[in-house]
């Protein structure tokens, strides 16, 4: 695995995600209004629509979730409307404040407990049980020892019935091919930098680690866990411009390519790379 970002500083993720939380734009309503947060909501699944399926809100109805990086809390709202008993981890300031506010807003403080962590050093935050479900969604690439998270997890958080459900970037993917012809203009020596700085909506993400099947099943295998499933899924359709202003104009090629190769493509060089997992013990054998 890359260790490009292992000397970049905790406060430095911190600060970056504090100046624009994630999903922050998806409305132009009043920030914290019901109708800001019903916004982000609907353009968050409209966008990436096989986040619900992955994460399986419903599955969880009465079981413990520990939520790894909840943002502005999209999830953890599914999962406490489900009926889940979720302790939302985020290391940004700005991100728990909005997420607290949107519980509020949907009556659901009793079902979440919100803690300000970083998630390399969990267990001086969140005290040490296992939970039903350890779920992290495009967060564990932004941590500069994303080991040192799945350590933590394994360690303090997981019993033997533990799922563990992650979303990571993927490195064969049509963004790291389109990073690499016009940001890195083909020079494959700066493409890591390159594509931690354009992971993202706002430039100067300043750590972003993407995977490999292969690479993510070795991690998982490194920290105590084995791959049950996993699949590959999202790629950006549309025209920057326009989608900032909350119009959807694909580009080229996308406009013109049929649904079925377009899910085709996503499957084989989307962005996001989803996998689920269990505690490892004694004879269990990877997935292939």
């Amino acid at each position: 695995m890359s260790t490009a970002f292992t000397n970049t500083s905790i406060d430095a993720v911190r600060e970056y995600w504090n100046r624009r939380p994630c999903n922050l734009r998806h409305s132009p309503a009043p920030v914290g209004s019901r109708e800001y947060f019903d916004e982000v909501e609907a353009r968050k699944y409209f966008v990436e629509p096989h986040i619900p399926a992955f994460a399986d809100h419903a599955r969880w109805s009465g079981k413990r979730v520990l939520e790894i990086g909840c943002g502005l809390g999209t999830d953890t709202m599914n999962f406490a409307r489900a009926g889940a008993y979720v302790t939302a981890v985020d290391l940004s300031t700005r991100s728990l404040e909005l997420a607290r506010q949107r519980a509020a807003v949907y009556g659901l403080t009793n079902r979440i407990t919100f803690i300000e962590a970083n998630a390399e050093r969990l267990n001086e935050f969140v005290p040490s049980e296992p939970y039903d479900l350890v779920y992290s969604f495009g967060v564990i690439h932004h941590s500069p020892r994303p080991g040192a998270v799945l350590d933590q997890v394994r360690r303090y958080y997981t019993g033997p019935d533990t799922t563990l459900k992650l979303m990571v970037y993927h490195w064969r993917s049509w963004k790291v091919l389109a990073i690499l012809l016009t940001e890195a203009r083909g020079a494959f020596w700066r493409l890591e930098k390159a594509v931690a700085r354009h992971s993202e909506a706002q430039t100067g993400c300043p750590v972003t680690y993407t995977y490999t099947r292969a690479s993510l099943r070795e991690m998982l295998a490194a920290h105590g866990f084995v791959a049950d499933e996993m699949f590959v899924d999202h790629i950006f359709p549309y025209r920057v411009a326009d989608y900032v202003q909350y119009r959807y104009v694909k580009t080229l090629p996308f406009r013109y390519l049929p649904s079925a190769a377009m899910r085709g493509l996503e499957r084989r060089l989307g962005w996001h790379l989803c996998v689920t997992a269990h505690p490892s013990s004694a004879g269990a054998e990877p997935a292939r």
